[in-house]
Formats: structure tokens, sequence, C-alpha cells
């Protein structure tokens, strides 16, 4: 089972697809910026650690994981050298 406070590189193109995408239909944005490409500031906002979505993952035997997605964003910034 993957810890509940590490994210998989799946897990990380998709909260920035995601997030990309809720910037691009208007939604506000969490990061002082004059950039106005959605994947730019999706990425500063995961750098900052200021991504508002939730994670869960369903196991084989049918449980909810919810991971701390805070914590998993500094976990993979911490083993990635501060690189996405």
């Amino acid at each position: 089972m993957w810890p509940k406070n590490q994210l998989t590189r799946f897990e990380v193109a998709r909260l920035l697809g995601a997030r990309s995408l809720q910037i691009a239909l208007g939604a506000p944005f969490f990061v002082k910026t004059d950039i106005s490409n959605p994947i730019t500031i999706a990425k500063m906002e995961f750098k900052e650690k200021l991504i508002p979505i939730t994670i869960k993952r369903e196991m084989p035997d049918k449980e909810i994981v919810v991971v701390d997605v805070k914590t998993a964003i500094w976990n993979w910034l911490d083993s990635h050298a501060g690189e996405i």
C-alpha cells in the first residue's frame, strides 16, 4: 500500500491538471502573480502547498483512504529537490 503522506507521479499530474482546469474556468487562485497561464499558476500553488483539492484512494479491499495533501506535497517537493 502506498503511504498516506506521499503522492504518486500520477496523482501529482492529476492535481496539477485538475487545478489548472479550475483556474482556466475562472476559479480564484491563491498566489499573487501577473502570469495568466493556468498551468504555471497551478505549479506555483503546488510549490506553495496551496492546492485546495482532496485525494481519496480506493484500496483493493474497497477501503477509502484520504491523503493529507499538504504533507504529501511537502514530501514530494523534499524528495524531488523542489521540482515538479
